[in-house]
C-alpha cells in the first residue's frame, strides 16, 4: 500500500525506523543507528532494545527517544505503532537481536506490512529461511540483511569486473575471514557478545561458520555471481565448546570451479582479517576488508594495478557507494550505511507504488539469507560426515 504522507504523494519526508534489540551493551545496534541516519533520510523513533524491560526502557533513554516510542517488548512496539496513523508509524524495522529471535521478529513485522531490515544470518535454522522468503513473497515488503561487506566500494568494482569479464573465465576463489578474539573463553568471563554466539540455543548449529562464514559465502557469490554446489568441511571447537571456532571449507562452485574457504576466531593475532582472490583467465583480483578503499587487480602480463575509492576511474555501482572525494578513507560504518540508503530508496519506493531502479536494489535480500542458511547447514553436516563431498541443501521456495 502507497503512503499517503497525510496528503502527499511524494512521501516528502523521513523515513521512521523502529529497532528490536541494540540497547545500551550491544555492538551492531550502535553501527546500524548510526549507518541508517548517515545519509540524511532516516530518523530513529522507536524501540524494544532488549528482551528485559527495565533495561530496555533504560536504553532508550540513553538514546533520547520520546517515552512513549520507548517500549517494553517488541510485541509492545508492534501493537502500538499499528495504532498509530501510516505517517506516524514506523516504516521498518532494524532487527539486531541475537540469531534465535531473528524469526518471529521478522515475521511479526512482515505480515504486519511493515519492511525490515535483519542482520546475518537471517535465521536460527534453514527452515525458518525458507519460511521467512515465502513470506516476503506473499506480504511484498522489502527485506534486507546486513552482509555490510557488500557495501563496500571496491567490492562492487570487483563485481562490476567480473561481470563484465574483465578477468575472463573463473577459475578459482579463496575467500578466508581469519579473527581471534575467541582464542579465550571470554564467555565465561561474563562477556556478553561471546556467550550467546557459542550457545547453541540463542546461535543455532553453527558459531564461526554462522556468524563468519556466511559472510564469506555472501562474499564470495555477490563478486562472482556463482552459487556453491558442494562442500568438503573440517570444523573444530576449542575446549569444551558445543560449537564451531574455526572451519576449513573445500568448495565445488558452478560450473565445477574450485574454491577455498576458511573463517577462524581463535586465530591468534588476527583482528578482522577478511580477504578475498578471485583468479580468471586474464587475471585476478583482490580485496581486504582491513584495507578496504583498495582493490588489487593482477595478471601474468600487466603490472598490477591499484584502484582506490573515489576516483572517477570507477562504475556506477561504486562511485553512488562512496561519500568523500578520493583519498579520504571510508569504511565499516559507511559499508553498512550503504546497504541502509539503497533499503532505504526501495522501501520509500514501495510506498509510493513506484520501482526502484537497479542500483537501488543493490543489496542483500531474503534469498541472500536463505541461502546462508543452507550454506551453515551444509557446512556443519558435512563435517560431521565421512562423504568427501556433501552437496549444498536446497534453499529456494519450490
Amino acid at each position: 500500500m502507497a503512503d499517503n504522507n497525510n496528503g502527499s504523494s511524494k512521501l516528502n519526508r523521513k523515513l521512521k525506523m523502529g529497532m528490536v534489540g541494540g540497547g545500551n551493551d550491544a555492538f551492531i545496534g550502535a553501527v546500524h543507528r548510526k549507518a541508517a541516519i548517515m545519509d540524511g533520510q532516516v530518523e530513529f523513533v522507536a524501540g524494544a532494545l532488549s528482551s528485559n524491560e527495565a533495561k530496555s526502557k533504560e536504553s532508550a533513554k540513553a538514546l533520547m527517544l520520546s517515552e512513549d516510542r520507548s517500549y517494553g517488548s517488541w510485541q509492545e512496539m508492534l501493537e502500538k505503532e499499528l495504532l498509530l496513523p501510516e505517517w506516524e508509524r514506523i516504516d521498518f524495522v532494524s532487527i539486531v537481536t541475537p540469531n534465535h529471535l531473528h524469526f518471529p521478529v521478522a515475521k511479526a513485522f512482515i505480515e504486519a506490512g511493515i519492511h525490515v531490515i535483519c542482520d546475518k544470518p537471517m535465521t536460527f535454522s534453514l527452515e525458518e529461511a525458507i519460511e521467512l522468503s515465502r513470506l516476503v513473497d506473499v506480504y511484498k515488503v522489502v527485506f534486507a540483511l546486513t552482509h555490510n561487506y557488500t557495501g563496500y566500494p571496491m567490492v562492487k568494482q570487483a563485481r562490476y569486473m567480473v561481470e563484465k569479464g574483465e578477468l575472463g573465465d573463473l577459475l578459482k576463489v579463496v575467500v578466508e575471514y581469519p579473527q581471534g578474539w575467541l582464542l579465550e573463553e571470554i564467555e565465561k568471563e561474563g562477556h556478553k557478545q561471546a556467550a550467546w554466539r557459542v550457545d547453541p540455543k540463542k546461535s543455532g548449529v553453527a558459531n564461526c561458520m554462522g556468524d563468519i562464514g556466511t559472510h564469506c559465502e555472501n562474499l564470495a557469490n555477490y563478486i562472482t555471481g556463482l552459487e556453491i554446489e558442494k562442500v568438503c568441511a573440517d570444523l573444530t571447537a576449542l575446549g569444551d565448546r558445543p560449537l564451531d571456532n574455526d572451519g576449513n571449507v573445500l568448495l565445488r562452485l558452478e560450473g565445477d570451479i574450485p574454491g577455498i574457504l576458511f573463517a577462524s576466531q581463535f586465530s591468534s593475532g588476527e583482528e578482522n582479517n577478511l580477504r578475498i582472490r578471485v583468479y580468471g583467465t586474464k587475471g585476478s583480483l583482490e580485496w581486504h576488508q582491513e584495507d578496504p578503499n583498495e582493490l588489487w587487480v593482477r595478471s601474468n602480463n600487466e603490472p598490477t594495478k591499484v584502484l582506490r575509492r573515489g576516483n572517477g576511474y570507477l562504475c556506477e555501482a561504486a562511485q553512488k557507494g562512496s561519500r568523500l572525494p578520493a583519498g579520504h578513507p571510508e569504511s565499516f560504518i559507511e559499508a553498512f550505511a550503504n546497504i541502509y540508503m539503497n533499503a532505504v530508496e526501495c522501501i520509500r519506493a514501495a510506498k509510493m507504488g513506484v520501482e526502484p531502479d537497479e542500483l537501488s536494489r543493490d543489496f542483500p535480500n531474503v534469498v541472500d539469507g536463505a541461502r546462508g542458511l543452507a550454506f551453515i547447514e551444509s557446512v556443519v553436516e558435512s563435517s560431521a560426515s565421512d562423504q568427501k563431498w556433501y552437496p549444498m541443501k536446497n534453499y529456494k521456495l519450490s
